[in-house]
């Protein structure tokens, strides 16, 4: 098994949820920082954790950990606005990362845990045979339109059909891309042109990208942990 770098994004700030990666989450203090770091020293196929931020608290909450396999990356200024775009991350990757496997994953993704990356990364590597790379997903069998109207089913055939029998769709949740850093270089995006689909349910892909997911999510979280 070839190295695995975690590259772990957190800008300092949020235009959506106020200090959404350091504020409390749930009585954790540190929150989904703390969290997900915590989840990710506990996948033991991980060589290391890149935590790549402006936000000096995020790297105060890094350090706590103590840990040789954490290195934080001071993000340049010009890739730590909002303008910033997931492309230019990926360009920026391979000048932190040289060599093996990258998972790209988010702190605030708190219900992957290290038993879900664990998973991932065995799955990415048993099948790089007829896969290139793995992304996380999550399965819509819904009734889907677009402006030309019904995309999951035909109309013509049956009005409304058995949800069952609608065709699947896949969410990109953006919890877990798996790639090697060849990838990033040669194509310049995290996951190549045959990603495998790592399937996650609604509760686990949950990302909190609002401050009512925020606000879900604690709740969820005091449910399953107290």
């Amino acid at each position: 098994m070839s190295n695995i770098s975690v590259f772990l994004p957190m800008r300092k700030g949020s235009q959506r949820v106020k200090n959404k990666n350091i504020r409390d989450f749930s009585g954790v203090v540190g929150g989904l920082t703390y969290i997900k770091l915590s989840q990710l020293l506990e996948v033991k196929e991980i060589t290391t954790i890149i935590v790549s931020t402006d936000d000096e608290k995020v790297k105060e909450i890094a350090k706590s950990f103590n840990s040789n396999k954490i290195v934080i990356d001071d993000r340049p200024s010009n890739l730590a606005s909002s303008n910033t775009s997931t492309d230019d991350l990926i360009k920026y990757v391979p000048s932190i990362i040289n060599k093996g496997a990258v998972l790209w994953t988010h702190v605030t993704s708190p219900f992957i845990d290290s038993s879900a990356y664990s998973q991932a990364i065995k799955c990415y590597f048993n099948n790089l045979n007829n896969n290139d790379s793995l992304m996380s997903v999550t399965e819509i069998q819904k009734f889907i339109w677009n402006e030309s109207g019904p995309i999951t089913y035909d109309s013509n055939k049956e009005k409304w059909p058995r949800t069952q029998t609608l065709s699947l769709l896949y969410e990109i949740n953006s919890g877990i891309f798996l790639a090697d850093i060849e990838i990033y270089k040669n194509e310049q995006n995290r996951i190549g042109k045959n990603p495998f689909f790592f399937k996650l349910d609604s509760k686990t892909a949950l990302d909190i990208d609002w401050e009512d997911d925020f606000d879900i999510a604690e709740a969820l979280w005091s449910k399953q942990y107290g």
